[in-house]
């Protein structure tokens, strides 16, 4: 599927203060990954809180936007587990956990290269039009 906004701040290619994200369906899971750099700080040496969070919303509302639907992010909550740090490929995974008509409730995570879980999020996403029809 082509997207249609390429200026989109999380995933747009034309975007040049953009992140860049590409990303995967594997099996049940959404995924992509983002090394950040010092420009993404919150405090020294830290991935900024703002920017942790755009990771876990945008690998989320995709999702759904991937499997043909216009959709956004009508709520969204994300737990800090630890501090995310900078100069490590993070990556983000998110599944679907249930659909209610055109609500989607879906969950992710962002980790490390070992495994460990800085933050998670729940988000409920909804669909706003359908695009693959």
């Amino acid at each position: 599927m082509e997207l249609k906004d390429q200026w989109c701040f999380a995933c747009g290619k034309d975007n040049p203060i953009g992140l860049k994200l590409e990303f995967v369906e594997e099996e049940d899971t959404y995924r992509t990954t983002f090394t950040a750099k010092p420009e993404h700080q919150g405090y020294d040496g830290i991935m900024h809180g703002g920017l942790v969070s755009t990771l876990l919303d945008e690998v989320m509302a995709r999702y759904i936007n991937m499997k043909g639907f216009n959709a956004v992010t009508a709520r969204l909550e994300v737990r800090f587990r630890q501090p995310t740090p900078l100069g490590q490929q993070l990556t983000a995974r998110a599944r679907i956990v249930s659909q209610r008509g055109k609500l989607y409730e879906i969950k992710s995570e962002l980790s490390l290269p070992d495994g460990t879980v800085t933050a998670e999020g729940k988000a409920t996403i909804a669909v706003v039009e359908d695009t693959a029809s």
